[in-house]
C-alpha cells in the first residue's frame, strides 16, 4: 500500500462514527460524580481544585469504559490514584524545565511499556501523563499539589462509590462475553447448514472464558446462569462441525443431509434463545418446533455411526446448556483472577521482556517518549502559551500500531477543532460564571461518556468542550485557547504521525512469525488430539492436554489475525508474504485445526482399544512443526516428511473418521507448503 492510500484510510478510520448501542444510565452515573465532586469542590476550596478535581473524576469514568474485566470500582480507584500520585510528582519538578522534561521522558516511557500489559492499563497510564500536563500548571505551592493530588484521588473515589451505590446492570459485560458466544455458535448452526465446512471465528468464545474468571468475592456473588454455561459452549462448537461435516459420513445430499439441517437449524433456535436469556437474565424460552426436532426418535433410523453420536451428543449439550443458562444447573468451580498486588510481579516481568532489541513495544515507548519531550520544547518555545496542548495530544493518540496512532491523529484534530469552537462560541456569547461553566462541563462529560464508544471523533469533541469549559471556570477566557490549543494540538498530532514514519515497528515483516506460531500451536493441538487415540486410558490428563493446546492454538490464531488486520494498512511491500498467501495460509491453517477439531469431537473413550499409529503420527507433527515454524520465519519452505510417512502408516480397523481426518490435515499442511513455495518463487 502507498503512503497516500494508508493516509486515505486511516484518516477515514479516524473520522469513523460507528453504531454502537448507547449506555445513557452509566453516562448519566458518570456525569453524577463529575457534578457531584467538581460542584463539592468549586464550592469548598475554589475554581483551581474543582479543576483538579473535575480530571481526576472524568478519567476515572474513562478508565470503567475500558474493556476489562475487572470491577468497575477497581478501574476507577486505580485510575485517580495514579493520577494524583503523577500530579504531585510533576509539580515538584515543573519549575525546573530541564528536570521536568526528564521527568516526563521517564512517565511516558513507563507508560508505553505498560502497553505490555494490555490495552486497558496503557491507555490509562497514557492518560496520566496526558492529564499531569494540565493538573502541574493549577497549584502555587508544594501544599496546594498535595491539595490537588488529594481532590484528584478523592474523584476516583466518588466514582467508585457510585459505581456500588448504583450499580447499573450488575455482571452485564460478563453476561454479554457470553451471550455473544452462545449467539456466535448459532450463527456457525445456520451457516453449517449451507456451507458444511464452513469457518469459525473463536474470539467470541476467548473472550467468554476471559469474562469468566473472577475473584473468590465474585464467584460467591455470580448469578447462577453464569456458572456452567461457558464450558457447556466450548463443547458444543466441535460436535456441531463433526455432524455437519461431510468427512465424518454424512453425504452432502439425501435424506441423512436432511436431517443433519433440521438439527442444525434447531440447535441454533436453542442457542439463541439460550443467548437471550442469559444477556437479559430472563428464564429460558424454547420454541416448541425446535424441541420437537431435537427429540423426533427418527435421528436413530436415519443417521448411523459418528453421525448419529454426534447428534445424540449434541441434543444432550443443548440440553444441558439450557439448564444451566436457567441457573438449575450444577455450580462448577471458577476461573481464579488474582488481585492487582498479586499480578504485580508477572506485570513487572511482563514488562521486562519487552526490553529486548526488535520489541514493538519497547519502540513504542522510545518513540512516544521522544515525541512527548520534542512537543513540549516545541510548545514551550513558541509563543502561543498553554505549551502544554502539544504534548498532550502527542500522548493521547500514540498507539504501538500505526494505523491507530494516525487514525486518532486525525480524529484528535477534527474533533478538537469541533469542540474548541462550539464551547468558545458558548463561553464568549453567555460569559457563564464559575457554576454555570461547571455545569456545561458536566453536561460535555455526559455526553462524551454516552458517544464514547462510537468513534475517537465524536468523543474527542465532547472532551475538547470539556476542557475549554474547565480552563474557563478556572478563570482563564476561552477565547484565548482557541488558536493556541488548534495549533498545538496540530503540532503535536503531525509530530506524533512523523515520529511512526521515522522510526517505525512495522507489523508486516513480522507476519512469517504470527505465522509461524499458529502453526507450531495448530500442529501442537491436532498431536494432542492424535495421540489420545494411541492411550485412550490416559482420559484426564489427556484431555488437559489437549485442552491446553487449544487454547494455545486459539490465542496464536487471533495474534494472526490481529497482525494481518494492523498490517492491511502499513504502506510498506510485503517483504516475502504478501496479502494473497497471507489469507491462503491461514486457509490452510484453519483447515488443518479443523481436522483436528473433528477428531476431537470424537474422542475414543476410556475402554476403546488404543491405536499405536496414532502415536506415530502425532510425535511426527511435534517433530516437524518445530523444522517446519522455523523454515517459515526464514522465509525457506517447510517440509512434512516425517507426518507424510506416518499417514502412510494405515491406522487399526474401526477407526474410519481418524483415517479421514487425519488426511485432512495432511492436505492442509501440503496446501500451506504449496502457498508457501509460490511465494518463494516469486
Amino acid at each position: 500500500m502507498t503512503w497516500l492510500r494508508a493516509l486515505k484510510e486511516t484518516a477515514r478510520l479516524g473520522l469513523t462514527v460507528e453504531r454502537q448501542g448507547l449506555e445513557p444510565l452509566v453516562a448519566l452515573r458518570g456525569a453524577a460524580g463529575l457534578a457531584i465532586v467538581v460542584i463539592g469542590t468549586l464550592a469548598l476550596f475554589g475554581p483551581l481544585a474543582a479543576v483538579s478535581s473535575a480530571f481526576g473524576a472524568f478519567q476515572a469514568v474513562i478508565a470503567t469504559f475500558q474493556r476489562s474485566w475487572r470491577p468497575r470500582p477497581v478501574l476507577a480507584l486505580a485510575s485517580g490514584g495514579s493520577l494524583a500520585v503523577s500530579t504531585f510528582v510533576g509539580y515538584l519538578t515543573a519549575s525546573h524545565p530541564a528536570l521536568f522534561a526528564a521527568l516526563i521522558a521517564l512517565w511516558t516511557f513507563g507508560a508505553g511499556l505498560c502497553w505490555a500489559l494490555g490495552p486497558t492499563v496503557g491507555i490509562i497510564a497514557s492518560s496520566n501523563v496526558a492529564i499531569m500536563l494540565v493538573t502541574i500548571t493549577l497549584p502555587t505551592s508544594v501544599a496546594a499539589a498535595a491539595g490537588h493530588a488529594a481532590v484528584i484521588a478523592a474523584g476516583g473515589l466518588v466514582q467508585a462509590a457510585l459505581i456500588l451505590l448504583f450499580p447499573v446492570r450488575p455482571w452485564g459485560a460478563q453476561r454479554d462475553a457470553l451471550a455473544d458466544a452462545l449467539a456466535a455458535e448459532a450463527d456457525y448452526a445456520r451457516r453449517l447448514r449451507h456451507d458444511p465446512t464452513a469457518p469459525f471465528d473463536p474470539a467470541p468464545l476467548m473472550l467468554a472464558r476471559s469474562a469468566a474468571a473472577v475473584s473468590p468475592r465474585q464467584a460467591r456473588r455470580r448469578p447462577a446462569e453464569l456458572h456452567g454455561t461457558r464450558g457447556i459452549a466450548e463443547r458444543i462448537r466441535p460436535v456441531l462441525a463433526s455432524l455437519a461435516d461431510p468427512c465424518v459420513g454424512v453425504p452432502e445430499e439425501g435424506p441423512e443431509r436432511a436431517r443433519v439441517r433440521e438439527l442444525l437449524a434447531a440447535a441454533a433456535v436453542v442457542l439463541d434463545a439460550a443467548a437471550h436469556a442469559v444477556r437479559h437474565g430472563e428464564p429460558v424460552r424454547l420454541p416448541a418446533p425446535a424441541l420437537a426436532a431435537l427429540r423426533t426418535p427418527d435421528t436413530g433410523a436415519v443417521l448411523a455411526g459418528p453421525p448419529r453420536r454426534a447428534a445424540v451428543r449434541l441434543s444432550a449439550l443443548l440440553a444441558d446448556v439450557t439448564e444451566t443458562a436457567r441457573g438449575e444447573g450444577p455450580t462448577d468451580g471458577h476461573r481464579a483472577r488474582p488481585s492487582l498486588l498479586r499480578l504485580l510481579p508477572s506485570a513487572l516481568r511482563t514488562v521486562r521482556a519487552e526490553l529486548r532489541r526488535g520489541s514493538p513495544v519497547l519502540r513504542h515507548a522510545e518513540r512516544s517518549a521522544t515525541v512527548v519531550v520534542a512537543s513540549y520544547l516545541a510548545g514551550a518555545a513558541l509563543p502561543l502559551g498553554h505549551g502544554y496542548w502539544a504534548p498532550m495530544t502527542a500522548v493521547m493518540v500514540m498507539r504501538p500500531d500505526f494505523s491507530q496512532t494516525y487514525a486518532r491523529s486525525v480524529a484528535r484534530f477534527g474533533g478538537t477543532l469541533v469542540g474548541v469552537g462550539l464551547a468558545t462560541a458558548v463561553a464568549e456569547a453567555a460569559d457563564p460564571g464559575p457554576y454555570q461553566s461547571a455545569a456545561l462541563a458536566v453536561a460535555c462529560g455526559f455526553a462524551t461518556y454516552l458517544v464514547l464508544r462510537t468513534g475517537y471523533a465524536a468523543a474527542n469533541v465532547g472532551i475538547s468542550a470539556y476542557v475549554v469549559f474547565l480552563l474557563h471556570m478556572g478563570g482563564e477566557e476561552a477565547g484565548q485557547t482557541v488558536p493556541e490549543r488548534i495549533v498545538l494540538t496540530l503540532i503535536g498530532g503531525l509530530l506524533a504521525m512523523l515520529s511512526y514514519a521515522v522510526y517505525p515497528a512495522w507489523e508486516t515483516p513480522r507476519l512469517r512469525n504470527r505465522l509461524a506460531d499458529w502453526l507450531k500451536a495448530d500442529c501442537r493441538y491436532a498431536a494432542a488430539v492424535v495421540d489420545h487415540y494411541a492411550r485412550p486410558a490416559e482420559t484426564d490428563a489427556a484431555k488437559q492436554d489437549i485442552r491446553q493446546a487449544l487454547l494455545a492454538a486459539r490465542d496464536a490464531r487471533v495474534a494472526w489475525q490481529d497482525a494481518l488486520q494492523r498490517a492491511a494498512n502499513e504502506p510498506v511491500r510485503s517483504r516475502g508474504l504478501s496479502r494473497a498467501a497471507a489469507e491462503a495460509a491461514g486457509e490452510a491453517l484453519s483447515q488443518l485445526g479443523r481436522g483436528a477439531m473433528l477428531l476431537e469431537a470424537h474422542l475414543p473413550a476410556h475402554e476403546d482399544a488404543p491405536v499405536p499409529a496414532a502415536a506415530t503420527l502425532a510425535k511426527a507433527l511435534r517433530h516437524d512443526a518445530e523444522r517446519a515454524a522455523r523454515a517459515v520465519r526464514e522465509r525457506r519452505v517447510p517440509r512434512w516428511d516425517g507426518v507424510k510417512e506416518a499417514l502412510s502408516q494405515q491406522p487399526d480397523q474401526g477407526y474410519d473418521l481418524l483415517d479421514t481426518a487425519t488426511a485432512q490435515i495432511g492436505r492442509a499442511l501440503e496446501e500451506l507448503t504449496a502457498t508457501l513455495a509460490a511465494e518463494a518463487k516469486r
